[in-house]
């Protein structure tokens, strides 16, 4: 299960995943989505109103922090949209899918 798996540190020039990799572990984040030619995954969620949103932003700020691989964040009333990617390879990597796992588990307690 992604969602109990830790983040490795990724040294630049690490190569990014390869589309079959990648199109199998978005399987297992099916809310998810490819942007910018599959080099990025964004979901956005819903709220009932902007501290909702908030909230729901610094909670995955915190994971965030604490596994060291952070998103991009926005939010606004009644929504928050999380997009990962590994920036020092300039594409996915295996701690994009875990990142958005996690992020899944905090929605999926609210």
């Amino acid at each position: 299960m992604l969602a109990n798996k830790s983040c490795v540190p990724c040294q630049r020039g690490a190569p990014a995943l390869k589309n079959e990799e990648a199109h199998n572990l978005i399987k297992k984040t099916p809310d998810w989505e490819f942007l910018d030619n599959e080099s990025k995954i964004c979901r956005k969620y819903l709220f009932k109103n902007f501290l909702e949103a908030m909230a729901f932003s610094n909670k995955v700020g915190e994971i965030c922090e604490s596994e060291g691989h952070h998103a991009d964040i926005t939010f606004g009333w009644g929504y928050c949209s999380v997009l990962f990617y590994t920036h020092k390879i300039k594409g996915l990597h295996e701690n994009d899918f875990i990142m958005a796992a996690k992020t899944d588990a905090i929605f999926n307690k609210i």
